[in-house]
């Protein structure tokens, strides 16, 4: 899938989403939200893909809501009613592989919240991450002021919140909310030698990995631990199974070559 302002690009297994509004630094008018719900729904129908990569065009990654469309200035009045909506939230929470967000440039406000949707960040020297929300005057919606703390720490979150400062790169990284800082060349090269690592591993380990380990951050130690030995053991009855399955069918088969060759 393709159009102006979202492009999707799938090789062997590994699906790159680019918000494409680079002359308005991929700020996320009704357009663009809708398109990025579109792409994910796409990969998701895809059982090809295994693993997505989230990245902007251009200098920024995302500037957050395009606030020329919620001040009426583009005569748009979609965005206007689509502000507090979850499509977009909902879009990456339910997506069941990984999401590696690859933050070219500056990641504002809901751009801020769309990076951290993502499993984990790769950025670069030119990465910038601000929560202007304070200075927008809107309240966040998409799960900064939740998802912010646990990734980073309350204390350093709250700072982000109340000031409305940039967080450079090699800051986020010190705090841990980039796993990597690479030069900007580098970037998509390094997220797609991630995304290769991600497949030579056992596919259905990671989405369940995936799930029981978002679904454990969600709650405390005791009940993370108990959702785990649940995925552990279900997990371990239906490979096994499937195992079994496999290896007779295979006996049955070298039993007929054995009577043929008779």
């Amino acid at each position: 899938m393709s159009n102006s302002v979202i492009l999707v690009e799938k090789n062997d297994g590994v699906a790159i989403i680019t918000l494409n509004r680079p002359e308005a630094m991929n700020a996320l008018n009704f357009e663009l939200r809708a398109g990025i719900v579109r792409a994910f729904a796409e990969v998701k129908a895809d059982p090809s893909v295994d693993v997505v990569i989230l990245t902007g065009a251009g200098r920024g990654f995302c500037a957050g809501l395009d606030l020329k469309e919620l001040s009426g200035e583009t005569g748009d009045t979609r965005g206007l009613a689509a502000v507090t909506n979850n499509d977009l939230r909902g879009a990456l929470e339910e997506f069941d592989r990984p999401i590696i967000g690859a933050i070219n440039g500056v990641a504002i406000t809901g751009g801020f919240e769309l990076a951290l949707l993502c499993d984990f960040l790769v950025g670069t020297p030119n990465t910038r991450f601000a929560d202007t929300h304070g200075r927008v005057g809107i309240v966040p919606g998409w799960g900064l002021s939740q998802r912010l703390g646990r990734w980073i720490g309350i204390g350093r979150a709250k700072e982000l919140h109340y000031t409305g400062n940039f967080l450079a790169a090699e800051q986020a990284e010190r705090w841990g909310l980039l796993n990597r800082v690479v030069a900007p060349e580098e970037l998509l090269p390094v997220c797609l030698q991630l995304a290769r690592d991600i497949q030579s591993c056992d596919q259905g380990v990671i989405r369940t990995v995936k799930q029981i380990a978002d679904e454990g951050y969600e709650t405390t130690l005791r009940e993370g631990l108990r959702l785990e030995l649940i995925a552990s053991e279900e997990y371990g009855r239906k490979n096994v199974s499937q195992a079994m399955v496999a290896e007779r069918r295979r006996g049955i088969q070298e039993r007929g070559r054995a009577q043929a060759v008779r």
